[in-house]
């Protein structure tokens, strides 16, 4: 424990020193005289001008003080809608004014704007000018010849100077405005015209020399310059804290040295500008709050780093500390955790630096709030994922896996073998099937046992005939019951057969009808009932004809995933989760379970969790005892998968009232090991259809409204989450599963396509109390149906894609970074999706046949001139496996 404290306090000492080291300082020359003018607007929120944002008298007052000790003049760009109040009161703290006239294609705001703008000059000595229209040139609201119309008459009403303002190139193709205006107020903001914050500076210097030369002896002033704190790049442009102040202080200082008159756009962040993209409310040289963004003097810090760094700390020691309740974790395996809790400690900095640093309308809080809801399950499953990772890779070897000889001991020869009754349950099974299934438990390696064989609702002789018949041959131990008319499914038909089971049987073992299992499956797993304690043993699902096809190769990979990693993990924490087969249960804790229940069509799992609250231990061991076969189609599996995962859902609304503090005997570790299974099973998978389909929904504004999903709190940590499930998904098999690479990867890809089919499963559990319980067709009986099986995944698929396409085209002038992030996690939202239609298109090919590809080889072979090289039949089967010594 020594070591792991050490590791932990390592980790946080580095994370600390990372902060350190990277935190950015960056020089610029000192500013520290007063600013010649900034644009003012003195509104407030998120409401537009136009509507419903009326300035207040306090509200202005309170600007002009601030203002005050920052610059000796303010331009605006209306008289009208409480603007007119500013220049009176600007006169109280000794500001000049420029007046603004709004100008556009309504004639009577027009009229009551420049009525209102003269009658501003005539009355306030501190109005310097008077701008009348703003960019309305380039807006095409006025046509160049109107406006000079409209300048005239202001000139003739007013004794100011008077003039409009253009973007620079407005000014440069038009010389007759020029010429019938007093100056020329230019706007120069090398933001929207693709330049970067380092090139800025220079940029407007050349500008400003163009004009100059372009128009000697004219008054010439940058009536706009200014460089956003936040939002989307632009091209080259690149916004932000430290942009901001790097540009603006460089470009004060060389217009200072040249004698440039400028006005800096603009003096506070207006939040309503939302509609302008991404940067549109962040122009200000204070915030909304009127609090300076940044210093004018020394070097250019963010004001906040050293309290997100404590956050980040302090979210990154609380997030390790249950390494330290853990038992015996490893150096190594600290050090993993540890780092994992630091990054999302960091993170978390990253989301409260975003959202005091940015304004959002109603909309956009709703969307951004609900992407963190989202994302904190996600972060929990990643988390999770890399704990496994962790405790596989560097922890302790599995402590209570029962491994075939090695801690597995045999009955003394002088015990008594405790009886064992073992149920079969069919539902229109097909007889030759069951009966390979009979003949294997025939040949158990045990002397004390019997099969109750339960046929359920199979009235056709066929199927219930030839079985009665082979019970009867092999002997009394073989008890053979039809029921007709069974209710509450496979639960109500096992209810029967404890009616029947022999009243000194004191185990109870379950195998579904299509399972061979191996003589010693008694012999080996029985004595691990001599502990009292001891109320379940459950063996791993095992197939025997993953040689059928390349579907069923790859389907029996991804089955296997499942009982060779998280089943031997969860048992450590005796949490195992019980499957209707290849199990052994203790009668007593089956009685005092309550025995086999219907109200869940999964009523394995039911009957193994309500015996692990009542405290019994459950063993689990992955040596294979018994091979069962494959379902017949994709339709099938999904189904199965379906069952499963709708299941599932049921016991989580069944029992998830045992899980609060002393409902049941569940110990903490039991009920972290269920909830985080149920999430990184229903919820992963639930959670990512719905960020899929709330990511499609944002495309369009995404695309078409500028506005770009921010990608360090909500795209790039969906992308590390894929990453992190990518990773767990191949170290996993790498270390605990004895499969080939071809095979792995096919096992991710069928792990990848039932994620729709769970989401169905959560979604319908979500609004049903009941489905019927879906047989899962085994056997060759069934047939492919004729549809194909993954039409709602390929539309996703191909939404998804659609989707990434489009914000690629649209994003090809911009070239905002964000959106190609956006664009990358609309890709791998599709993968799910497009493993489903890959492994549906799979089975209707020919390329799911193992002779196709034997086929390819030898004519590939002979078409190089090689020797063809006679190829395997079929991949090897799998008989058992186990942990290897080492852990991996």
């Amino acid at each position: 424990m020594r070591a792991v404290v050490a590791v932990l306090l390592f980790v946080s000492a580095v994370h600390a020193a990372l902060w350190g080291i990277l935190q950015d300082k960056q020089e610029a020359p000192d500013f520290k005289g007063m600013l010649p003018s900034v644009s003012y607007a003195p509104f407030e929120g998120t409401a537009h001008p136009d509507v419903d944002n009326i300035p207040t008298i306090e509200r202005i007052r309170a600007d002009m003080k601030k203002l005050a000790t920052i610059t000796r003049a303010i331009r605006l760009y209306s008289s009208t809608g409480g603007v007119e109040l500013v220049p009176p009161i600007a006169a109280e703290f000794g500001l000049k004014v420029t007046v603004g006239a709004w100008i556009d294609k309504n004639s009577d705001r027009n009229e009551r704007e420049i009525e209102a703008a003269i009658n501003l000059a005539r009355r306030n000595s501190n109005v310097i000018g008077i701008v009348v229209g703003n960019e309305t040139i380039y807006r095409g609201e006025q046509k160049v010849d109107d406006l000079i119309e409209l300048i005239k008459r202001v000139k003739k009403s007013v004794n100011v100077p008077v003039t409009t303002g253009e973007i620079w190139n407005i000014w440069r193709d038009n010389p007759s405005l020029a010429s019938n205006v007093d100056f020329i107020a230019a706007h120069v903001l090398p933001y929207w015209e693709n330049f970067s914050s380092a090139q800025a500076v220079d940029q407007a210097v050349y500008l400003y020399q163009l004009l100059r030369e372009k128009y000697p002896g004219k008054r010439v002033v940058i009536a706009e310059f200014g460089w956003p704190s936040a939002g989307y790049n632009l091209l080259n442009a690149d916004p932000g804290p430290f942009q901001q102040a790097k540009v603006l202080r460089n470009f004060v200082t060389r217009a200072e040295s040249i004698g440039m008159e400028y006005n800096i756009v603009e003096a506070i962040d207006q939040p309503w500008k939302f509609f302008e993209g991404g940067v549109g409310p962040y122009w200000g040289v204070l915030n909304a709050a009127r609090e300076p963004k940044f210093s004018w003097t020394g070097p250019i810090v963010n004001p906040d780093y050293w309290k997100l760094a404590t956050i980040a700390l302090l979210v990154g020691i609380l997030m390790s500390l249950p390494i330290l309740s853990m038992a015996a974790p490893t150096a190594l395996q600290a050090l993993v955790l540890s780092a994992a809790a630091n990054g999302v400690g960091a993170w978390i900095a990253t989301v409260f630096a975003y959202w005091n640093g940015h304004y959002f309308v109603f909309g956009s809080a709703f969307a951004l709030t609900l992407g963190l809801i989202l994302l904190v399950p996600l972060i929990l499953i990643a988390m999770a994922r890399i704990e496994e990772i962790a405790a596989v890779a560097f922890g302790h070897l599995p402590r209570r896996l029962l491994v075939k000889g090695r801690n597995m001991r045999a009955n003394p020869a002088d015990a008594a073998y405790p009886k064992v009754s073992i149920h079969v349950p069919a539902y229109f099974e097909p007889p030759e099937m069951l009966k390979q299934t009979l003949d294997a438990l025939a040949r158990l390696d045990y002397p004390n046992f019997e099969c109750v064989v339960i046929i359920n609702n199979t009235p056709d002789p066929a199927f219930w005939q030839p079985i009665q018949d082979h019970c009867r041959a092999l002997g009394e131990r073989f008890k053979f019951i039809n029921a007709e008319k069974v209710s509450g499914f496979k639960a109500g038909a096992l209810r029967i057969a404890m009616d029947r089971t022999a009243a000194d049987a004191e185990i109870v073992g379950i195998i579904d009808a299509d399972y061979v299992v191996h003589p010693d499956w008694l012999k080996d797993l029985v004595p691990v009932f001599n502990d009292p304690r001891v109320g379940l043993v459950q063996a791993p699902q095992d197939h025997r004809d993953e040689d059928r096809s390349l579907m069923h190769y790859v389907m029996n990979g991804e089955y296997a995933g499942f009982f060779d990693i998280g089943m031997v993990q969860r048992n450590e924490e005796n949490a195992i989760i019980v499957h209707g087969t290849m199990c052994l249960i203790r009668r007593a804790a089956m009685d005092m379970a309550g025995g086999w229940s219907s109200d869940t069509i999964c009523e394995d799992t039911d009957l193994g969790l309500a015996i692990q609250e009542l405290g019994w231990l459950t063993h689990y061991t992955n040596s294979r005892y018994g091979q069962g076969l494959l379902p017949d189609t994709y339709e099938a599996f999904k189904k199965q998968r379906h069952r499963w995962a709708y299941g599932g859902f049921q016991i989580v609304k069944k029992h998830w009232r045992r899980f609060l503090p002393g409902a049941s005997r569940l110990t903490p570790d039991q009920k972290r090991e269920f909830s985080l299974g149920w999430l990184n099973w229903l919820g992963a998978e639930s959670l990512g259809v719905l960020v899929a389909i709330l990511n499609l929904i944002w495309v369009p504004i995404v695309a078409f409204a500028d506005i770009a999903i921010p990608d360090r709190i909500l795209t790039l940590p969906i992308i590390a989450a894929f990453v992190v499930s990518l990773g767990h998904f191949l170290v996993m098999y790498r270390l605990r599963v004895p499969v080939k690479t071809g095979q792995m990867l096919g096992a991710m890809i069928a792990a990848m396509s039932v994620q729709w089919t769970v989401c169905r499963a959560v979604a319908q559990g979500l609004i049903t109390e009941h489905l019927p319980f879906a047989r899962t067709s085994k056997g060759g009986l069934s047939r492919m149906s004729i549809e194909f099986q993954a039409f709602w995944e390929a539309v996703i698929a191909a939404l998804l894609l659609a989707g990434a396409g489009v914000l690629i085209a649209t994003n090809s002038a911009r070239q905002i970074h964000e959106i190609y992030i956006f664009a990358v996690v609309l890709v791998l939202e599709s993968l799910p999706f497009l493993s489903a239609v890959a492994i549906a298109t799979l089975e209707l090919s020919r390329a799911n046949s193992f002779a196709f590809w034997r086929n390819t080889a030898v004519r590939t072979a002979e078409l190089i001139g090689l020797r063809p090289v006679a190829l395997p039949v079929a991949p090897p089967q799998r008989a058992g496996s186990e942990v290897p010594r080492d852990g991996r």
